[in-house]
């Protein structure tokens, strides 16, 4: 705990009463754009808004400090946090209670801190089905493939099914987490399956959404060979750091219609600043500066 305190010593003495400090938890966040949207947003509505990185990769921290992580921020008052990779799911054990998305997700980006305890919710889910309904209005949605079953993941896989798709292939390297997801969204009535092969599934598929870290600059590649794509075929990738991700750039190539992470970073944000506020933001405001930052 005293490595702990010492990495987080900037918050322990926060100033200025009536100041909100948000933390966004996460691991090789430092090029996210969270920050500058809260805290622009924060500035307009004339708040005195502060927004902290807390990425557990510089500050040396193990998975295994996170219920301190977060105890200590509640205790030195930040008004809540956002979460990111890896911790959607493993947020759950350290907290007093779930919105109804939330819990049906069973995942959480965003906790608010109160006198009644920690309650977790998904922004995650209407971010990117928001993105969707505006970047992809008019694709096929019969049959999706998508990669990836963790925290961003079952937000995603809600998200597909509340924007029409009608069947959802879910892939994970680790196959019993796609089992598990595909179980839980099928115990709605939805039709979901974990598939084995994804590239098996990709041919069969309308679109792939990449809802695994892999794209981004601190994993570089792609979730699945890019050169079995088809031009019918469209492209969704959650990642946006890097904002054009090597998917979604061959995916363009190749001549298919294509849908990059920052609609649902800028809207999920959105969200999240009206929990952490109780303010309505202006999501034309957030967007103009993720558009000027990214």
């Amino acid at each position: 705990m005293d490595t702990l305190t010492r990495g987080l010593a900037e918050f322990i003495n926060l100033s200025a009463k009536g100041a909100v400090h948000i933390g966004l938890l996460g691991r090789g966040i430092g090029a996210s754009l969270s920050p500058v949207m809260h805290r622009r947003e924060g500035q307009r509505q004339g708040l005195d808004y502060h927004y902290h990185l807390i990425d557990f990769d510089a500050l040396g921290l193990g998975d295994h400090d996170l219920g301190d992580v977060v105890a200590l921020l509640e205790r030195v008052g930040f008004a809540g946090l956002n979460i990111t990779h890896p911790f959607k799911q493993s947020i759950l054990s350290h907290l007093s209670a779930l919105s109804p998305q939330a819990e049906a997700i069973g995942a959480v980006n965003t906790v608010i801190f109160s006198s009644d305890g920690r309650k977790g919710h998904n922004t995650d889910c209407w971010g990117f089905a928001e993105s969707f309904r505006l970047g992809l209005p008019d694709v096929s949605r019969r049959r999706v493939l998508q990669m990836g079953a963790g925290g961003a993941g079952a937000a995603v896989a809600h998200a597909l099914l509340e924007v029409g798709v009608s069947e959802l292939d879910i892939f994970d390297v680790e196959g019993a987490r796609a089992a598990a997801l595909a179980e839980q969204i099928s115990s709605l009535g939805k039709s979901a399956k974990a598939v084995s092969s994804p590239l098996v599934a990709l041919a069969g598929a309308d679109g792939v959404v990449n809802a695994t870290p892999i794209g981004m600059t601190k994993y570089p590649g792609y979730p699945i060979d890019p050169e079995a794509l088809s031009p019918r075929q469209w492209v969704a990738d959650i990642i946006y750091f890097p904002r054009i991700t090597p998917l979604i750039e061959v995916a363009s190539a190749r001549g298919c219609a294509t849908l990059p992470g920052s609609g649902m970073a800028i809207f999920q944000a959105v969200r999240a600043f009206e929990l952490f506020t109780g303010r309505a933001p202006s999501r034309d405001d957030m967007a103009r500066t993720f558009e000027a930052a990214a």
